[in-house]
């Protein structure tokens, strides 16, 4: 290989990126030091933080109303999905990771780069309203816990939640590692919670592996178990988390040559992949707790996250599992307002190149999300506020197309990834992931249309 072409390989895209181009979140890029040791834990703990940070979209709001719903009608038999729409994420958080670590370019920026401007803007539009759909899950979910631990009436809650707005952009101004704590310290309130919840309602572990790694036909053939399915892999793989997960990996100041991009993709990726093991742990809790307490007892119809906080201690025999419930519930809410309004940010700056006040781009989104709760709130109640949020999730798994079609195209491209371009055959299992998430919405779209 030739000095110039050693050169292009190690600049990646750089070598076309615009002279107005701006890092990916430029004033936290590349602010976080990596030691230069050999000792593997320090530099695994330097890269630890934005995996969980990805992590949080995995286990929002909106996966408590697929997980219940799905356990509540169907016992364990979707905890396949959930096993399936994990190792889908895994995969495709990774491929996400390596494309910023390569190419200095978040997906965003990518797609902006490399497509017509029609295209950019269609693409843009599907992110952004994948965007407002989880952050009306968020919005929903934050204000729930609120009614059901202060009874704060649901309209009330949702309003108050334009206020996290505040404690992310207070939490970037300390420092970006300041904002990885903060998600990291809620993930381990969730967890906790579950956990206590699962010990308690005693699983059979048996049945419980046989559901998660052998699928049902059921699942394709029932439309209404179908529409669940779609919506835990639209709640689970979430478009927008590919363009977060691509631009805050590159807040790790990293060696950028080829043997310092490797081995940052190497610990981007186990620190993802651990993070997403703890997601899939909280969202088969939610599901496996719902089929114990409901499926099982003569409750198939709960489907609504207050319905579930009334039945399950009594359900359950334990006293504090609808307060550690409600408790998970809202550290959810709260963290998830992180994933989202930082992507928005990335989003925007990285399709139109504009860039307005952080604040006032996190009360934009969060604005646009709590308008329709409110108003479906006050028309419908409680029971059109869970319907809404289900749906949110199916809007999610539609938008999912728009971020993996690209985001596979790029990492499999050899004239644009050099040799951190994805071996052959992980690219043909990303385009499998990336076909099977098509058929589903398909399927979802004809049977919505059929009636």
């Amino acid at each position: 290989m030739s000095d110039a072409e050693v050169a292009i390989s190690r600049s990646a895209w750089r070598f076309d990126r615009p002279d107005d181009e701006q890092p990916s979140l430029r004033e936290v890029n590349a602010s976080i030091t990596v030691p230069q040791t050999s000792v593997w834990f320090r530099r695994l703990f330097a890269f630890i933080g934005p995996g969980y940070m990805v992590s949080v979209g995995y286990m929002d709001p909106g996966n408590w109303a697929t997980d219940l719903a799905g356990g509540a009608q169907f016992g364990y038999t979707l905890l396949f999905v959930i096993m399936l729409s994990n190792l889908m994420a895994i995969l495709l958080q990774a491929l996400a990771a390596r494309l910023g670590i390569a190419t200095g370019r978040d997906l965003a920026q990518a797609c902006r780069a490399y497509y017509p401007r029609p295209v950019n803007l269609l693409l843009w539009v599907a992110c952004e309203l994948a965007i407002i759909a989880c952050d009306l899950a968020e919005v929903i979910g934050t204000a729930i816990a609120l009614q059901l631990l202060f009874g704060i009436p649901l309209i009330g809650g949702a309003m108050l939640t334009a206020l996290d707005a505040f404690l992310v952009l207070l939490l970037m101004n300390k420092g970006f590692r300041y904002l990885e704590a903060f998600v990291i310290a809620l993930l381990i309130i969730i967890f906790g919670c579950f956990a206590i919840q699962i010990f308690v309602a005693a699983p059979p572990a048996g049945t419980i592996l046989h559901s998660m790694f052998v699928p049902s036909s059921e699942i394709v053939t029932n439309p209404a178990m179908l529409y669940i399915a779609i919506g835990i892999i639209g709640a689970t793989v979430m478009p927008h988390n590919l363009y977060l997960h691509s631009s805050i990996v590159q807040t790790r100041d990293y060696d950028r040559t080829d043997a310092g991009k490797r081995d940052a993709i190497k610990w981007a990726t186990t620190d993802s992949t651990i993070a997403l093991i703890l997601a899939l742990f909280v969202n088969a809790s939610i599901l496996i707790v719902a089929a114990v307490a409901f499926h099982g007892t003569g409750h198939q119809d709960v489907a609504e996250i207050g319905q579930a906080f009334e039945l399950l201690s009594p359900l359950l025999g334990l006293s504090i599992a609808s307060i550690l419930f409600a408790i998970a519930l809202l550290a959810s809410g709260l963290n998830s307002t992180v994933t989202a309004t930082l992507a928005g940010q990335i989003v925007m700056e990285g399709f139109l190149r504009l860039r307005i006040p952080q604040w006032a781009r996190r009360l934009l989104t969060r604005g646009v999300a709590i308008v329709p709760v409110v108003i479906v709130t006050a028309l419908y109640g409680e029971k059109g506020t869970a319907q809404l949020l289900v749906f949110s999730q199916v809007i999610l798994s539609m938008q999912l197309p728009f971020a993996v079609i690209p985001l596979v195209q790029f990492v499999s491209d050899k004239k644009k990834m050099g040799n951190f371009a994805i071996p052959r055959g992980v690219a043909a299992l990303a385009w499998i992931v990336a076909a099977t998430i098509l058929v589903l919405n398909f399927k979802l779209l004809y049977d919505t249309i059929a009636g």
